[in-house]
């Protein structure tokens, strides 16, 4: 990663993390392998909150469907357009929309790339030192805890 000299970078100079194999089991990790992201906030120092600048190819989801117990989480598509599954159903987001999930809201969120160009989104999410959730459409839920050490187990 680009060292932080100044308070401002190109994301594009930042390495990338592509998938969430670090996470989800297989084959839970199959839709998201292409997922591709940069850690913005924590390359200009910030802690109090995370944003990433996030790539979803053709095909390819977000995560999996998810809630925070602890955090919030902000989404703005930059450019493309990717489908928003809730538990209301699905919603076509544009360049310029914006989403946003409230901690403790148990309505599980992601997005897919349902087109045939790349999505570009900016994701923005609390710190929360210890955090908890769950996955309604796994019958999981996960815990992170303090050390940074996750788990990944059944309701």
């Amino acid at each position: 990663m680009t060292e932080l000299t100044e308070p401002a970078l190109d994301p594009m100079t930042l390495d990338s993390r592509v998938g969430f194999d670090f996470f989800y089991p297989v084959p839970l990790n199959e839709p998201c392998s292409k997922r591709e992201w940069r850690e913005m906030g924590k390359a200009v120092g910030l802690t109090q909150f995370g944003v990433n600048l996030t790539t979803l190819p053709p095909g390819t989801w977000s995560t999996q469907r998810h809630w925070h117990l602890n955090e919030d989480e902000f989404v703005y598509i930059v450019s493309g357009e990717a489908v928003l599954v809730t538990d209301s159903g699905e919603q076509l987001l544009s360049a310029g929309m914006v989403a946003g999930f409230p901690a403790g809201k148990q309505d599980g969120h992601h997005l897919i790339n349902k087109s045939d160009s790349p999505v570009t989104l900016i994701e923005v999410g609390s710190c929360a030192p210890r955090e908890e959730g769950g996955y309604p459409d796994l019958g999981k839920k996960f815990i992170v805890h303090e050390d940074g050490s996750e788990d990944f187990l059944p309701e």
